[in-house]
């Protein structure tokens, strides 16, 4: 199980740098457009370093991508990624098997972080307005039997409505708050990428 988490993180790594352009793109219509740009430096570091991390659990593969993320991105951004990853690796502890119900485990607390770190909530225009209705449905799915191919195709639909769905909301987190009633009508460049991994891990996993 290990296998797939490094897995998982070498596939998000990959997405992001596939989506560096458009998700900066996304970010510099009310922020400041280097969204993209940040993420895709952390997670270049966290390949580039791989060999470095500490891969005997599962748990600290996690702490390591995120000891990689934060050292290598300023900001909110590094924050909220590298405080994701450091509490889903604390979640899952010494376990070297990982359940549906870890899984869950671990998204809940990564959001909790992420609200903590961030001073932020649902409905601030924000990646978790995407990433907390997946997660609800993810848990849904797995507690209605489904396998994970399918509760993860399940989760990336909703996830993908959710991020459209930012698109009415005012910003009141991070840059694009600057910019007022203009936030609104535009896209949240964190949800988005939100819903983008979400469809990318799905595809994969069927694969």
């Amino acid at each position: 199980m290990s296998k797939d988490v490094e897995y998982v993180v070498r596939l998000i790594a990959n997405t992001v740098f596939e989506n560096e352009q458009y998700f900066s793109e996304l970010d510099g219509v009310v922020g400041d457009g280097d969204f993209g740009y940040s993420i895709a430096r952390g997670f270049e570091k966290v390949i580039n370093e791989w060999d470095t991390i500490d891969h005997s659990l599962p748990g600290n593969t996690l702490k390591g991508v995120s000891m990689k993320i934060v050292g290598a991105v300023g900001g909110v951004s590094g924050t909220v990624w590298g405080t994701a990853f450091l509490r889903a690796g604390i979640t899952l502890g010494t376990k070297t098997e990982i359940t549906q119900q870890d899984v869950i485990a671990m998204f809940r607390s990564a959001i909790e972080g992420i609200k903590k770190r961030g001073n932020t909530d649902l409905g601030d225009k924000t990646l978790l307005d995407a990433l907390v209705p997946a997660v609800d449905q993810l848990e849904k799915s797995f507690n209605d039997g489904k396998d994970a191919s399918t509760a993860l195709d399940e989760a990336a639909v909703v996830c993908r409505q959710a991020a459209e769905a930012t698109r009415p909301m005012l910003a009141k987190r991070g840059r694009a708050a600057y910019t007022g009633e203009r936030s609104i009508g535009t896209l949240d460049a964190g949800a988005v990428a939100m819903a983008v991994l979400f469809e990318a891990v799905s595809k994969a996993w069927k694969e």
